[in-house]
């Protein structure tokens, strides 16, 4: 029970963090594996994702309601996304664990440190891109970041956000937007490759759910009333 407990306090702050700035899987997924390491890679993984999808439907939901969504830049990596995502998630799950947990720990680290070294986020607003640019950079992020959050994940949320506002001249909260649809995407593909595979320990999932979800909200209610500094 007390492991439960850490993890949903774990999984409270990956998605305060997630909704706001993406990176939440850089908490939650070490912590599993930490937490729980007699369990294979693939259910952990699996058991991730399903906890991680609650969180960011509920931020992309909010994003859109409240800043918007620039859905001509958004739905070409969505469909990619999908796609590449179960990919991923296929492929992390054909590994061996002796194989994935070292792989795992440096992926992790690199990541971190990609993360953390970012921090001129987009205070302006300024699309850069024509139309036919626009969709041929949307479909190769969802391709490239969406087999990436299939197989792993942690991180995508930053990346994705990285993207939108370096090489698409999005503001921070317009990126959030279209990163946390993008984000729902490729979580959504790989949960159902994770639960069709029966790689999802639900016991722990679900309730690590629930506070994913109320993480999410306060981070999100924080980063549209504080706006693009914030």
């Amino acid at each position: 029970m007390s492991e439960i407990a850490t993890l949903c306090l774990f999984s409270f702050i990956a998605g305060l963090i997630d909704s706001v700035a993406g990176g939440g899987g850089l908490i939650q997924l070490p912590a599993l594996f930490i937490i729980l390491p007699e369990l294979p890679a693939g259910i952990l993984l699996g058991t991730n994702k399903l906890s991680s999808i609650c969180g960011t439907s509920v931020a992309a939901v909010q994003y859109w309601r409240h800043v918007g969504v620039n859905w001509k830049a958004t739905l070409p990596a969505t469909f990619a996304a999908f796609i590449f995502s179960f990919l991923g998630a296929r492929a992390a799950t054909l590994m061996s664990t002796a194989v994935m947990r070292p792989v795992v720990l440096v992926l992790l680290v690199a990541v971190a440190v990609y993360t953390f070294a970012q921090r001129d986020f987009g205070s302006l607003h300024t699309p850069r891109l024509t139309a036919v640019r626009q969709n041929i950079f949307s479909v190769v992020t969802g391709t490239v970041i969406g087999f990436y959050d299939g197989f792993f994940g942690p991180g995508t949320g930053s990346f994705l956000i990285f993207v939108f506002i370096g090489i698409f001249g999005f503001s921070f909260l317009a990126a959030s937007a279209s990163a946390k649809i993008v984000n729902f995407t490729t979580n959504f593909a790989a949960v159902l490759y994770f639960v069709f595979t029966g790689n999802v320990l639900y016991a722990v999932a679900l309730p690590m759910a629930a506070c994913n979800i109320l993480g999410s909200v306060v981070g999100t209610q924080l980063a549209v009333l504080k706006g693009n500094r914030f």
